[in-house]
């Protein structure tokens, strides 16, 4: 992801986040336990996009009302990366995966639309076994009642040899309280 774009990301997300300081909702329930049961799909970005098509993945998600509009996250599941046919060779690139193990955060500005980010590590699955783990960060805006939680966000997988890439993902969730 360029610069650019980065900086437009964090400033939105920061903006949001001084919104949400003087706007409050009742929307997560304080000192309660929920747990949503997601399906995602999105699109690759970075390098990424080079060699898969689409991404298909699940996560649960385990979620903490602090008061009634701030809520403590940890999700954690798995992402596959459909992989392009080599225009050169015809063959298929490589299949991977990506499992996220993440710890975040999700505020509710008005009734049921919140903001949220998240940051963890996840770990790369190849055909041939494990590859790097990396840092995962991944900022989203999203829409949620008593049972369905519709979020969209960018997640963005970076790794120490400068080597990031990312997708532009939809989660699907059914949430019930503990």
């Amino acid at each position: 992801m360029k610069l650019l774009s980065k900086l437009t990301a964090a400033a939105l997300v920061i903006g949001a986040l001084f919104f949400t300081n003087t706007v409050k909702a009742q929307t997560t329930p304080a000192n309660a336990f929920r747990l949503g049961l997601g399906i995602e799909t999105g699109l690759p970005t970075g390098v990424a996009k080079l060699g898969s098509t689409f991404t298909l993945g699940g996560t649960a998600r385990l979620q903490y009302g602090i008061s009634d509009s701030f809520a403590l996250t940890y999700t954690m599941g798995g992402y596959h990366f459909f992989p392009k046919k080599n225009p050169v060779t015809g063959k298929r690139y490589g299949s991977y995966g990506e499992i996220p193990i993440k710890f975040g955060f999700k505020e509710f500005f008005v009734p049921s639309i919140y903001v949220a980010g998240e940051a963890g590590i996840a770990y790369e699955k190849l055909e041939q076994g494990w590859g790097p783990h990396r840092l995962d960060l991944s900022p989203g805006l999203g829409w949620a009642n008593k049972t369905w939680d519709v979020s969209v966000r960018y997640e963005n997988f970076s790794g120490a040899n400068q080597d990031h890439f990312g997708m532009v993902g939809l989660r699907l969730a059914y949430g019930f309280a503990l």
